[in-house]
């Protein structure tokens, strides 16, 4: 782990760090779990243009982006960037009139659709833009346990007849291209099994994981095999995510696995019985005040992980080790005090945090520090600090 004493005198606090040489491990992991299998960058959990380009040339398997939103779609095209794939529907009809021009000029951007609704909605703005799109069908991949739903609210697309009756509405149209299928297995991907304080559930969830996987692979399978009855030829069949690269990627119809997470390794990935990559991504708070004895009071910190509310979605004080937050403040917006049974810090100090998500902590900083042998080696831009924010 990153050791900060040595450039701490460097840079300006608050603080995003990348440990350069952890991340580089982790491009080079992630490559050789993909089986072979094109690896399409998750943008959302990035957030950096120097930090994407970075990954890119680390090895040619990585192909291609998936974004969360038509402008940051549109901001990437404008960095030089192409095979661009919206993870999720849009509706933003200015967005979608510039998307359809660039296709038209022989850009790739591929939205997402789920439903006629969208299709109709797509086909419209094409005729506006003289324009085009390439589309790609999402389809739910969570699985049913009796009563219970394991997976996330997506698509509603759950079998091959829904998928096929979307697929030939776009080969009508003269505008719309299908390109391809996608399949998010969050069950999967998103869940960590070996959460601490819970053995119950983490055994309860890799049970639930072991069954869902092989359901998953039969359905895609099923889907892919009636397009192509169909006439349809896929050029992209894309899953998973960093917690399933290492099933998703044996799937024979798989084309494409997307990661984003796994390459800074926040502290939810710790959480998985089946991988293991190395932290790269911390934040530096200073210490500005000392309202007890070993607790020490830092500037911001409340850099909370989206999802369901809990101790999980916390940043982490890792260093100096053995702190750790007050249960009645946790994180705060202006200020995180912490607490050491031993340590003794300075006013003015640093502690280093590992937040509990990735690539929404650079919504925070205009910069991330790349820190390589004990020294600051590169300044990265993030999204902020272009000026750019996608909502």
């Amino acid at each position: 782990m990153l050791r900060f004493e040595t450039i701490a005198s460097e840079i300006q606090l608050p603080a995003l760090l990348l440990d350069v040489q952890a991340f580089d491990d982790n491009c080079r992991e992630i490559a050789r779990k993909a089986n072979g299998k094109q690896i399409r960058i998750a943008s959302k959990s990035i957030r950096s243009v120097p930090v994407l380009k970075r990954i890119f040339q680390s090895n040619p398997i990585f192909q291609g982006l998936m974004c969360y939103s038509p402008n940051e779609a549109i901001f990437l095209e404008e960095k030089g960037f192409d095979d661009i794939l919206l993870g999720y529907p849009c509706w933003d009809r200015e967005a979608l009139l510039q998307i359809a021009s660039l296709n038209h000029k022989g850009k790739k951007i591929i939205c997402m659709v789920d439903s006629l609704e969208h299709i109709d909605h797509l086909a419209r703005i094409a005729l506006e833009a003289d324009g085009k799109f390439y589309l790609c069908i999402d389809v739910d991949m969570s699985t049913k346990f009796a009563s219970l739903h394991f997976g996330v609210r997506r698509s509603p697309l759950k079998n091959e007849k829904e998928v096929l009756q979307l697929a030939r509405k776009i080969k009508d149209s003269s505008r719309l291209q299908l390109l391809g299928i996608m399949g998010y297995e969050a069950q999967i991907a998103g869940v960590g099994d070996t959460v601490p304080a819970q053995k119950i559930k983490n055994s309860l969830i890799a049970y639930l994981k072991r069954k869902s996987i092989a359901e998953i692979e039969r359905r895609r399978m099923e889907i892919v095999q009636v397009l192509h009855s169909e006439g349809l030829e896929l050029e992209l069949v894309n899953g998973g995510g960093t917690g399933s690269l290492h099933t998703t990627s044996k799937e024979n119809v798989v084309t494409e696995v997307t990661v984003g997470s796994g390459f800074y390794a926040p502290l939810l990935f710790d959480y998985y019985r089946s991988f293991r990559f190395k932290p790269a991504l911390y934040f530096a708070l200073p210490v500005v005040r000392k309202p007890a004895p070993n607790i020490y009071t830092c500037l911001g910190g409340g850099y909370i992980a989206s999802g369901p509310p809990g101790e999980d979605k916390n940043p982490q004080p890792v260093y100096p080790p053995g702190g750790r937050l007050l249960p009645f403040e946790g994180a705060g917006e202006v200020q995180t005090p912490v607490l050491f049974e031993k340590e003794t810090l300075e006013m003015g100090g640093v502690i280093i945090f590992r937040p509990a998500k990735a690539g929404e902590i650079c919504e925070r900083f205009k910069e991330i520090v790349c820190v390589a042998d004990q020294q600051v080696m590169d300044h990265y831009l993030t999204y902020r600090g272009e000026g750019a924010c996608f909502l």
